[in-house]
């Protein structure tokens, strides 16, 4: 006869736990999960509208900046339209992750997005453009991370993670009017 050694007490449910392993249709999101999980896909299904408006930003602005001196400016917004659409994929799969799904509807596009699409010819309006754009999103990332806390430290380090990336975007801007 076996003899069942019981865990020490570490302060873990285990009730939890065991539940953790009923309801598999719902994928990641167990019993544990202490968001509003509908107010978190509603958040980042408008932080994906921004990042798919700042590609399309991004991308028109590469492609039609002119002149022999404007390679490396050219370059960077390329990187930066690359970069956005990272960002735009890990909020998508979050969401589905969470059991919602990712909105990717164009007509409704510029009005879920905290930034704005921008038409400029001029480099230098491009950039100043661009630099609002990335300071808005810096703004609407750390509301978000503020409002989720604790509650979904998932979606919390997935966030932190973009705005930082933000941030860098924003200062490599801002160098560039300068």
């Amino acid at each position: 006869m076996h003899e069942v050694k019981k865990a020490p007490r570490t302060g873990i449910d285990i009730a939890a736990i065991r539940a953790a392993a009923k309801n598999l249709d719902d994928g990641s999101v167990t019993v544990g999960y202490q968001a509003d999980r509908h107010e978190i896909i509603a958040l980042l299904n408008d932080a994906l509208a921004t990042e798919l408006v700042c590609v399309l930003r991004y991308k028109r602005h590469y492609y039609t900046a002119t002149g022999l001196q404007n390679g490396p400016i050219k370059a960077e917004l390329l990187q930066h339209a690359l970069e956005e659409q990272r960002h735009a994929d890990l909020l998508a799969e979050r969401i589905v992750q969470l059991n919602g799904k990712p909105d990717f509807n164009p007509a409704s596009l510029i009005e879920r997005s905290h930034a704005e699409y921008d038409d400029s010819e001029n480099i230098q309006e491009m950039i100043k453009a661009n630099l609002i754009a990335e300071r808005v999103a810096i703004e609407s990332y750390r509301q978000m991370i503020e409002k989720i806390g604790e509650t979904d430290p998932t979606t919390r380090h997935m966030l932190v993670g973009i705005m930082a990336m933000e941030e860098e975007h924003a200062d490599d801007m801002r160098d560039l009017l300068a």
